[in-house]
């Protein structure tokens, strides 16, 4: 069967066209999908009986099937998703006040090896389709009172969204138009580990998301450890490719920076980064590290996060020293799919 929600494979106008039927249908189908919340094709009452027979032989709706929930004390939800295609990936609907944010993944696993995040511990699978990222955003959806709407996009989860491009695109075009869930681009944030040639190509096409580029080091020798792609590129050539996104879209870049007590967390690093960054218009998220089970790595110490924000404060930079959310569901990428296939419970 066809995904409906995967603009390559279903083609909806043109089977619509087909079937005799008048095009204003596809506007109608995907009200109901994004707007109304169908679950099915059944309470399309709007369509005619015979068509949502048809549409329900056609096409699916879903691709994957919820395997878990877990929910946090702070609202937090990750849901992990078994596909039909193979894989599990995580998702992730996080309230903060009136907002209702939602992380995706674009892959299952990783191949970019960041040697502290649970997503890549298991290799790299394959891309995610654009459905299967829109089915991700419509799952989240379903977690939502009907009073509620999703405010906020960040491809954030399991996978690299810049090694996958074409098909986050795809899916974020869904999330931004009237049509789909009308979530303003201002919204939505891809981030990357930081790949020059694919950030290069997303400000040639489409500057008008934010990006969140995650650095984790200051200087090439560390980050070549932390995250071995960079060896590829370095810290130089990634922030050249930054600067032009910034040209390209007005706006103003976001920096991720995961401590890690006792590697990447001292006074004399946090000098560094200030100096790498300093004047560019920019933000920097200081995100304190979630254990990951079977990884060497550690939580920084509260002392060793206010001094690190400090002198970078001091140096004259944007920091926002980000709030753990979800801590106690293994909200970090990966915590959970690892969890379903191992011992370690949550």
């Amino acid at each position: 069967m066809r995904h409906i929600l995967d603009p390559d494979s279903a083609n909806l106008q043109a089977w619509l066209a087909d079937q005799g039927q008048p095009t204003y249908r596809a506007r109608q189908v995907e009200k109901w999908l994004f707007t109304r919340r169908a679950t099915s094709f059944e309470p399309m009452s709007d369509l005619p009986r015979s068509l949502r027979e048809a549409l329900t032989a056609e096409f699916a709706i879903w691709t994957s099937r919820v395997s878990k929930i877990v929910r946090s004390a702070d609202g937090t939800e990750k849901l992990l998703l078994q596909l039909d295609r193979g894989g599990s990936v995580e998702c992730v609907l996080l309230r903060d006040g009136a907002r209702r944010s939602i992380c995706l993944s674009s892959q299952v696993g990783c191949g970019m090896g960041c040697r502290f995040c649970a997503s890549g511990l298991g290799g790299f699978q394959r891309n995610l389709t654009s459905g299967e990222m829109i089915e991700q955003m419509l799952w989240l959806q379903t977690r939502l009172p009907a009073d509620e709407r999703l405010t906020h996009v960040v491809m954030m989860g399991m996978g690299e969204p810049l090694a996958n491009l074409q098909n986050v695109l795809a899916a974020l075009d869904r999330a931004s138009s009237p049509s789909g869930l009308g979530i303003s681009p201002r919204r939505i944030t891809i981030s990357t580990v930081g790949l020059p040639a694919a950030i290069d190509r997303l400000a040639k096409r489409e500057p008008r998301y934010h990006l969140a580029v995650s650095l984790h080091a200051p200087n090439d020798r560390l980050r070549n450890e932390l995250a071995p792609v960079n060896q590829q590129y370095g810290l130089r050539r990634i922030l050249e490719a930054a600067d032009g996104y910034f040209e390209a879209s007005g706006r103003r870049l976001t920096f991720e920076y995961v401590l890690l007590g006792g590697i990447n967390d001292r006074p004399e690093q946090a000098r560094q980064l200030a100096a790498l960054l300093r004047g560019r218009p920019m933000l920097l998220n200081v995100i304190p590290y979630n254990p990951v089970p079977d990884l060497p790595y550690r939580e920084p110490s509260r002392a060793a996060i206010l001094r690190f924000q400090q002198i970078l404060e001091e140096q004259g930079l944007v920091v926002h020293r980000r709030r753990r959310k979800g801590a106690d569901i293994a909200a970090a990428c990966g915590q959970l799919r690892r969890s379903s296939t191992s011992p370690v419970s949550f």
